[in-house]
Formats: structure tokens, C-alpha cells, sequence
């Protein structure tokens, strides 16, 4: 596959969203002075401390001729990211950087490293802000803590936005007092002083290591003390292209996830699961056999199943194919993709804007969005340790004070009595949002009376794991003289469960209470629903129904399914008005930096350009978390490719060549947007042409990556090119979910054009026959295969 990565401009010059400079950056030392702690403590420790005026002013949209301009929506006044950000600012002074003797620089972050890279650009931040080398950084992720209420939940694209200021603000005023403390062991002014690569040097050429410094430095009282942040024209370290700090671990097999870590007596644990979606357990006809197979220590019925501990996890595997277990009805039974269908089309808020053919014209549609699986490649795994009077669980979660709070009043335990270790995790897509692995290590460690290494079976997490939810969206754009005129979505979902709340456990509980449920799930859907384009009177509406399945939110949440209907009409609207789909686009956007980003993909992918028939290219924009992106794919539909035929897999239409530009305002690290942006292409792609569950009776279908046909390697784009825009303001914006929606549009649109038939359906390929064989679901899990290297291609 060849890539091309581009960082245009090298200066760091702040932006206004309409593309002019920001001027507000000016006001100089005003917009970077802070007030931080220096803490009590044996070597030197900061804090920051931060007020509501950290956070940035939404910029005004940019004037658009347009013949009825769109009013801001809800998100477009106060997003998601800034109401997390918000919620987090309170608690932004207990999180620390401590520098120790040997001169490194310590910060525990409170959020979860999934593999999006938070660990490295955190670690750029302190790096930058103290004058250290990037290896004299290490990062950790910090246990559960209660006291931080909202500022430990990772989602929503906002990690590196709430965190960015504070971080910087902690490592300045480290700094600061390393300075001070130097000024005193050399006799010099500290306006004479200079940090370089973790070293205080003087005019006189003295240098003093931070290590050395890092006791002298320290604090016998906590104190406050206002700091000022380095200057944006300074940076060295923030904006360049650097690789991960845990690359080496990575590809060495040394980074540690919740299997890899060795507690005493924990032994691996499975659990049997129902055939049908949260079946339960009526009886066991053979436990005492099943107890008495070769490993097995304990097998005990939970809420969940039949849990099996055993000396190896191939022993758990084949106890749980041995039992024999009566099941009871789930949530979901006899349901199918027809029943939820209908039940998702009687939901449907109707739609106000009458069709009015001697008035205008409309373009009515309406798209389905089947089931999709939320299984990262590291399945659920979490330890447990249940003992009177007190709880240990590791896991890979994002929300780990719910989890510990929940797990406290289940156990009937203070919230000091359970100790929650955030491990990293190998991948999430909003799957890790949920402690589900953890709550069910703790009921069968408490069960037993013994520690518990749980792992879920691959099958366990397409299956019974969590989904993101089959939805529908109706469209109706009425337009007259090639103007919009009116824009209506109706969105309908099946459920999403937002049960992790916004990172502690009373929003969690309320968003699982029958009416707050549906008020959280709104809210979500207006903050962060944005159209980037002015499209006269626009409503963009949602309803949710069914509440029988396990949900969550998979990167953007409502956004991919949203954003690939609303430009798929507009490249209808384009065709019917006889307009260019890119210049109508580029028209109607409201944002400046939605337009350049657009400008630069259709320059760079030669929009336009002439291609054979049975071939097309789309062209898409989305805007979110302070972020724009979009992205050009080129698609071929012709027989030759659609009939290509690899074994055990589904080919259909090949993506072949993507073009993608990125405005994160301050990318703290390009190379890690570049990554961010190719993994959400690749979903995209996958939940265009490719991946989808089927439901039939209760159950889902599919059973494993063999039948889930995610973005493989013969099916990657050929060419794929990521640009990462120049920096157009003094903070980074969100980047980990932004590529999804832009690209999944794309590449629908580039369907429709080569095809000449407006996709309505996806992925595109949910249809019967299925192209596998369905694994039976009883046992729950399959036998390990045997001709594993017969499936390698």
C-alpha cells in the first residue's frame, strides 16, 4: 500500500475558523499566564489549576452566500467535548507531574491508553513544556480515582483537548520552580537561567540536571503559584513527527494488557454463554462431570452464564464446549433484521416539510444501518480479586471510576475498600466505555472466594458483546432554483446505552433509569450533530427504540450513519440541479476550515477527473470536536474486481485510493493523526462495502473475524494519502473518531457515482445468502482450529 504523508507550513500561527488569522493569540502573555500548585512532597511535584476561561472561544462561522443560511444547531454552540471538558475542569488540579532524581519526569494520566496514542502525546506535552527529552517522560495510567469525578472518562474524541492545558500548565510551573531552585545553588538571577534537554544552564556555563535540582525544588507546603506557558513559536517538540513511546514494546511483544500480568492464584476463567442475546441459565445437567475434567477448579453458575476456572485457558475452552446447560429466553428472543426494522420504522419521528411539487422539488431517502460489532481485537479480559472487606480488579477500562463505584455497591464495599487498575488495552472503539469483563471477574471471584483471570472467547464478543445499534435515517431535502431550501433527518436507532454516564457513577445510573435513558441519548445526539453546510431550515431529530440488546457507542457514536445519509443527498441534490458535487460542497460549507480541507482533497485527488465506467469517485466533509476533515475515495464497482474470489471471505468493491485532509488545529503529533486517520478509513471503509452483524433468531450470525469481514489487506486502498493541515489555531482539537464519518460518506458517494444507483442500504453486502457458514451457537464457543495455516492468505 503506498502512503504519502504531508504536514504543510511549519509555523504555528493561530486560526479563526473561517481561515483568517486569530488575533486573539495578540494578546500575548495574557492568553498563557496560569495559576498552578507546587504540592508538599519529597522531590518536586505540580499541579495546575485552571478556571472556564482555559477554554477556548468558539469561533464564528465564516458569511456564505446561501439563499436561506442555516441557524447554528445545539452542537454547534456548546459540543460534547466542550461539555466533558467543562466537567473536567474543576478537578484539572489533581493531576501531576512529578520530577524525581534521576531526572525524569513522571505524570499518571487519568485516561486510558487503547492504543490511539494518548501515552506518547501526553508525553510530548511534559516534554515541551519542561525542556526534557521525550525518553526522560514516562507516562502510566493512573488507577481509579473518585476525587477526579468527570476528568477520567476517555471518549469522545477528548483526551488530548481537555488534558492539553493542564498538562502544560503542571510542566511549566515544574519548570519555574527548577529554575528558582537553581538560582539559589548558583547565586544567579533566575532571569539568567536557561533549560535545555533537562538541564538548568547559567551564563557562566553551569549546568544543573533537573535530578539534581528535583529535591531542592520541592515543596514543604502546598502553595499556589501563577506560571506562564511557553509560546507557541517556540515548540520543538509539539507538531513534530514523532514515533509512539511504546513502539519498541509494541512490536517486541513486551507491552502488558490485563493477560499479561501474573497475579497471584488468578487462574484463567471462561464463561459458557447463552445462544440467544443475555439468555439466562435455568440448569446445569453436568457439573459434578465438568468439575472433574483435566485443569478445571471450579465451575459456578453467574448472572452471565456458567463460569469455568481452570490451570489453562485451552481447558477452560473445552469445559465450556462439555456443558450441558438449559437456557432460558433472552432480550432479544426471536428477534431478526426484518422485526427490529419494523420496529425501528414505527418509531420514526415524522418528518413537518410538506413535499410541494408546483412549489419545489425534494429529494426523499431513506438508509439502513445494520448491527455492527464493537469487538476490538483484544477481546474482554479483566482479573479479579474478591476478599471480605475488599475488591482488586486490572482491566483495560475508560471509565474506570464508574466501574469502581459500581463495583462498591454491588459488593456493598466503601468505594476506598476496591481498587481499580486501568491496564492498557489492545484496542476499544468505545467497547472498553463499559467495565462489563470486570463486573463479571468480580461476581465469580466473589462467588468462589478466589482470584479469576477472565477471558472472553472471540465468538463471546461478537455475539453477546456489544453492538453498535442498527438504525435508519429518512431524509427529506426540498430545494427550488438549485437551492437548498429545507433539510430533514429522522434518525432511528435501536437504543444506545450510555450506562457509563461521563465518568462517574451518578450520571451513569441515571442514563440506565427508563426516562433519563432516552434525555441522555438526545442529549448525545444534539451535541455532537453537526451539518457542516447551510442547508435553509435543517432539523436533524432522534428516536430510539428497543432496549433488548447490548449497545454502545463505536467511534462518533451517531455521526458515520448521519453524515453518509446527509451527503449522499447532497450528491443527489447535486445531480438533479446539474451542479459539480464538490463546488456545491464547497459552496454551502459554513466553516473556513471545512472549505480548505475540501479545496485541498479534491486538489491532491484530482476531483473530477476521468475514469472508466464502472468506477466513481466521492467526495465528503465532516466537522466535529473542534475538527475538519475530508476525504476523497475512488472506488471500482466493475465485474472483474467485484467477482474477485478469495477464500472464506466476501470481496465485493474495492476502495482504491483515498485521499484525506485533516485540521486539528494544533496536531500535537502528526504522525499519530496520520494513524489515526488511516484506522478510521479502514472502519470506514468496512462499514460501507463490508462488515455487519446479522440477527436471526435472537442471535447474531457471525462468531468470528473469519465471518466479520473487516478492512483486510487485499481490500485496502492502494493508495492512501494523509494531509495534515497546517496548524490554524493554539490548541488541538479532537482526532480519534473524526476520519469514520468523513470516510464512510466518501465512499458511499463513490459507490453511487460508479454505480449510478444512490446506496441505501449498509454495509452494502448485507444480504443472503450469507457468504460463511454460521458457527452453531450451542456450544457457545467453536473447537480451535486445526488448519489455521490453510486460512492464512
Amino acid at each position: 500500500m503506498a502512503r504519502r504523508h504531508r504536514v504543510r507550513g511549519e509555523d504555528h500561527t493561530s486560526g479563526s475558523g473561517d481561515g483568517s488569522p486569530d488575533r486573539s493569540s495578540e494578546e500575548g502573555v495574557g492568553r498563557r499566564r496560569f495559576l498552578g500548585y507546587v504540592l508538599a512532597a519529597p522531590t518536586l511535584t505540580v499541579a495546575a489549576r485552571l478556571g472556564v476561561e482555559a477554554l477556548a472561544p468558539r469561533q464564528a462561522a465564516a458569511a456564505v452566500p446561501a439563499l436561506i443560511p442555516s441557524l447554528p444547531g445545539p452542537a454547534e454552540l456548546l459540543d460534547l467535548n466542550e461539555l466533558l471538558t467543562l466537567a473536567a475542569l474543576p478537578t484539572s488540579g489533581l493531576i501531576t507531574i512529578r520530577i524525581d532524581t534521576d531526572g525524569t519526569a513522571h505524570f499518571a494520566l487519568p485516561r486510558a491508553e487503547v492504543g490511539q496514542g494518548v501515552t506518547t502525546s501526553s508525553a510530548m506535552i511534559v516534554a515541551e513544556e519542561l525542556d526534557l527529552p521525550l525518553d526522560k517522560v514516562k507516562v502510566t495510567l493512573a488507577d481509579a480515582r473518585p476525587e477526579l469525578l468527570f476528568n477520567q472518562l476517555t471518549g469522545g474524541s477528548n483526551t488530548t483537548y481537555s488534558t492539553y492545558t493542564p498538562i502544560r500548565v503542571a510542566a511549566a510551573l515544574a519548570r519555574a520552580r527548577l529554575l528558582h531552585a537553581a538560582s539559589l545553588v548558583l547565586g544567579a538571577a533566575v532571569g539568567t537561567l536557561t533549560t535545555k534537554a533537562g538541564a538548568v544552564l547559567s551564563p557562566a556555563g553551569a549546568l544543573l540536571g533537573y535530578g539534581e535540582l528535583a529535591e531542592k525544588a520541592a515543596a514543604l507546603t502546598d502553595a499556589a503559584v501563577e506560571v506562564t506557558l511557553k509560546d507557541p513559536d517556540r515548540f520543538r517538540v509539539i507538531g513534530t513527527a514523532q514515533r509512539r513511546v511504546d513502539a519498541l514494546e509494541a512490536v517486541t511483544g513486551r507491552k502488558r494488557f490485563a493477560m499479561d500480568l501474573q497475579v497471584p492464584d488468578a487462574l484463567p476463567t471462561m464463561v459458557c454463554r447463552p445462544p440467544t442475546i443475555n439468555g439466562t441459565v435455568r440448569s446445569v445437567a453436568n457439573l459434578a462431570e465438568v468439575r472433574a475434567m483435566p485443569g478445571i477448579t471450579d465451575v459456578v453458575t453467574v448472572s452471565t452464564g456458567v463460569a469455568v476456572r481452570g490451570r489453562t485457558f485451552g481447558q477452560c475452552v473445552d469445559a465450556v464446549r462439555a456443558l450441558r446447560v438449559d437456557w432460558g429466553p433472552g432480550t432479544a428472543e426471536g428477534a431478526s433484521d426484518a422485526t427490529v426494522l419494523e420496529k425501528l420504522r414505527r418509531a420514526e419521528l415524522p418528518l413537518v416539510v410538506p413535499a410541494l411539487p408546483l412549489l419545489t422539488k425534494a429529494v426523499d431517502a431513506r438508509f439502513t444501518f445494520h448491527f455492527a460489532s464493537n469487538a476490538a481485537l483484544e477481546t474482554n479480559c479483566a482479573i479479579a480479586d474478591v476478599r471480605p472487606g475488599s475488591a482488586e480488579v486490572w482491566a483495560s477500562l475508560k471509565a474506570p471510576v464508574v466501574a469502581q463505584e459500581q463495583i462498591a455497591l454491588r459488593l456493598g464495599l466503601p468505594p476506598a475498600a476496591v481498587r481499580v487498575h486501568v491496564t492498557e488495552g489492545g484496542g476499544s472503539f468505545g467497547r472498553k466505555l463499559f467495565s462489563d469483563a470486570a463486573h463479571e471477574a468480580v461476581e465469580i471471584s466473589k462467588a468462589l472466594g478466589k482470584p479469576v483471570k477472565l477471558m472472553w472467547h472471540r465468538t463471546d464478543d461478537f455475539r453477546q458483546g456489544r453492538t453498535h445499534p442498527m438504525s435508519t435515517s429518512r431524509v427529506r431535502a426540498t430545494y427550488a432554483l438549485g437551492e437548498v431550501l429545507t433539510y430533514e433527518q429522522r434518525h432511528t436507532s435501536v437504543a444506545t446505552d450510555f450506562g457509563h454516564g461521563i465518568g462517574e457513577v451518578l450520571t451513569a445510573e441515571a442514563a440506565r433509569l427508563p426516562v433519563a435513558d432516552a434525555t441522555f441519548s438526545e442529549t448525545m445526539f444534539q451535541l455532537t450533530q453537526i451539518s457542516p453546510y447551510h442547508l435553509g431550515v435543517t432539523t436533524q431529530l432522534l428516536a430510539e427504540t428497543d432496549k433488548g440488546f447490548n449497545t454502545g457507542s463505536m467511534r462518533n457514536i451517531y455521526s458515520p450513519n448521519v453524515r453518509c445519509a446527509q451527503e449522499l443527498v447532497l450528491d443527489e441534490l447535486a445531480k438533479r440541479t446539474g451542479q459539480d458535487g464538490y463546488a456545491m460542497r464547497r459552496r454551502l460549507l459554513k466553516d473556513g476550515r471545512a472549505r480548505a480541507v475540501l479545496d485541498r482533497v479534491a486538489e491532491a485527488g484530482e476531483w473530477g477527473r476521468s475514469m472508466p465506467a464502472g468506477t466513481g469517485q466521492g467526495i465528503a466533509v465532516h466537522t466535529e470536536y473542534h475538527s475538519a476533515v475530508a476525504v476523497l475515495a475512488e472506488i471500482d464497482c466493475r465485474p472483474a474486481t467485484t467477482g474477485r474470489k478469495v477464500p472464506q471471505a466476501y470481496t465485493g468493491p474495492r476502495v482504491t485510493r483515498v485521499v484525506c485532509a485533516v485540521d486539528v488545529g494544533l496536531a500535537v503529533n502528526p504522525r499519530g493523526l496520520e494513524a489515526q486517520m488511516m484506522g478510521g478509513i479502514a472502519d470506514a471503509i468496512a462499514l460501507t462495502l463490508t462488515s455487519g452483524l446479522h440477527l436471526r433468531d435472537g442471535h447474531f450470525l457471525e462468531g468470528s473475524w473469519d465471518q466479520y469481514f473487516y478492512t483486510r489487506q487485499w481490500n485496502t486502498p492502494p493508495e492512501l494519502e494523509i494531509i495534515v493541515m497546517p496548524p490554524s489555531g493554539d490548541k488541538p482539537g479532537g482526532a480519534g473518531e473524526l476520519a469514520v464519518a468523513g470516510a464512510m460518506a466518501a465512499v458511499a458517494c463513490a459507490y453511487g457515482r460508479a454505480t449510478g444507483t444512490m446506496p441505501t442500504v449498509f454495509p452494502v453486502n448485507h444480504a443472503e445468502p450469507l457468504a460463511f457458514t454460521p458457527l452453531p451457537t450451542v456450544p457457545p464457543v467453536p473447537a480451535s482450529p486445526t488448519d489455521g495455516r490453510d486460512r492464512t492468505i
